[in-house]
């Protein structure tokens, strides 16, 4: 990519001392500017990019797209005497996205797009885990998943990548449109449609809507792998499978791509696929559907069934997602990252397999607008459902599952609640013994990380 290319793709307001250069690389981090870079402004909450022209010049940087400008005569020169150029835009959001556009087009391999409630980033990380096994891949790190990091990922491709794994994440109507117009996936997963950021879409319908937006950048002749156990999503195939290239995965419903169970244990899952036995290193149902979906993308390029069994049985997730430790005989499940309530139903599920006692460290679900206090409930009644042994719960939202749980039979003298996670971490030290299992997992901002923390 060079400076000519990069005015052509732009909506420019301005350009102040156009050069021709070439750009090794596109941030929006001064720390990451290394010389010919393109340093792209933008004003975040704290810090406003558009203020930082200079530490990027000064790390080596020769364009800087921002949305304003100080036109002072010691800055124009300092650009004219060094070789330096400034792109004036409307929207450096919007730049960032455009770029990422180009570098798009000039990638040719394939881009596996994931999208889904809950499950996103372990799919990936599974696919990720399979497809390397053969290919040299690039992938979304983390989460970055949204209108800034999905750009980022796909300006960060080395010439060298084969195959491209993306996560698309929303919160909103027309968020995964816009991601996937700048991806254009050729391979489309969509992992469910639960109840996450429902309290913004006001349906699960909405939300199914908001999913399948993916589908707008689809390779004409690409494939979209669905699991078709979740209600919406087998609804939908049922009315489009001769709209589209469509794979199924599922546990329950007739899928191209079933398990047979063999062994379920503390330590994960071995079932049978297409005659094949894989070992899921990680326990719980929804591993299993990240699996599925990471063999179906497999053999679609051709991947060896031992590439795709070495694949996964060296599965890694992502820091706070399902992290299992043993520590002096307690098994700590670290689910603190984020929470809905299908991925807190499979957590509860998971915790409530595993033998000894079971600790189940809950906290508020967020985002869910005039569904929180019934999902919350729902999750209660769970609590309850599954024999959960002692239920602890943090935060103004997470009440609900405590009140729910006892009008569900739960005992109340095995149920606290408390206000603040030093009162939990607290109580949580007191009681903790060796044999126990205990599962932490709450929505992000109630920063379970510290529960985990002082709880190892």
């Amino acid at each position: 990519m060079n400076t000519l290319e990069i005015y052509k793709n732009l909506k420019i307001v301005k350009i102040i001392n156009e050069i021709n250069v070439d750009i090794e690389n596109v941030t929006i981090d001064t720390r990451k500017v290394e010389k010919g870079s393109c340093f792209i402004g933008i004003k975040g909450e704290k810090t406003d990019g558009n203020l930082l022209y200079k530490n990027a010049f000064d790390a080596g940087a020769s364009l800087v797209i921002l949305e304003y400008f100080d036109e002072s005569p010691e800055n124009i020169n300092y650009l004219k005497e060094n070789n330096k150029s400034v792109i004036i835009v409307p929207s450096s959001i919007e730049a960032l996205g455009l770029l990422a556009k180009l570098k798009r087009s000039e990638f040719f391999s394939p881009v596996v797009a994931v999208t889904g409630s809950a499950g996103k980033t372990s799919t990936k990380d599974m696919i990720y885990s399979v497809l390397k096994e053969k290919y040299k891949i690039h992938k979304t790190i983390g989460n970055q998943n949204n209108h800034i990091g999905l750009p980022l990922t796909i300006l960060s491709l080395d010439k060298d990548n084969e195959i491209l794994v993306l996560e698309m994440g929303m919160n909103h109507l027309k968020e995964i449109s816009y991601l996937t117009n700048i991806a254009k996936p050729d391979v489309a997963v969509i992992t469910n449609v639960g109840t996450a950021h429902i309290g913004n879409l006001g349906s699960r319908e909405n939300i199914l809507k908001a999913k399948l937006e993916i589908l707008e950048g689809l390779n004409p002749n690409g494939t979209v792998i669905i699991n078709n156990d979740n209600d919406l999503l087998h609804k939908w195939y049922l009315e489009n499978k001769d709209n589209y290239k469509i794979i199924t995965i599922g546990i329950n419903e007739v899928s191209d791509y079933m398990p047979v169970i063999i062994e379920k244990g503390e330590w994960g899952t071995t079932f049978s696929c297409k005659n094949t036995i894989y070992k899921v290193p990680v326990g719980g149902d929804h591993f299993i559907y990240n699996a599925l979906s990471a063999i179906a993308v497999a053999n679609l390029f051709n991947v060896s069934t031992k590439e795709i069994q070495d694949g996964i049985i060296n599965f890694e997730l992502s820091s706070n997602r399902m992290s299992v430790s043993v520590t002096e005989g307690i098994t700590l499940i670290d689910d603190s990252y984020n929470a809905n309530f299908d991925s807190m139903s499979y957590a509860i599920k998971y915790l409530t397999s595993l033998p000894g006692r079971s600790i189940a460290v809950l906290g508020s679900m967020k985002e869910l607008g005039k569904f929180s206090e019934s999902l919350h409930r729902k999750i209660g009644a769970l609590v309850a459902k599954e024999k959960i042994n002692i239920l602890i719960t943090v935060g103004d939202e997470a009440k609900f599952i405590n009140e729910e749980a006892i009008n569900n039979g739960y005992n109340k003298d095995t149920s606290y609640h408390f206000e603040t996670n030093k009162e939990a971490i607290a109580f949580i030290n007191s009681i903790k013994r060796s044999e126990d299992n205990i599962l932490v997992k709450a929505s992000n901002s109630l920063n379970f990380k510290e529960i985990v923390d002082n709880i190892k």
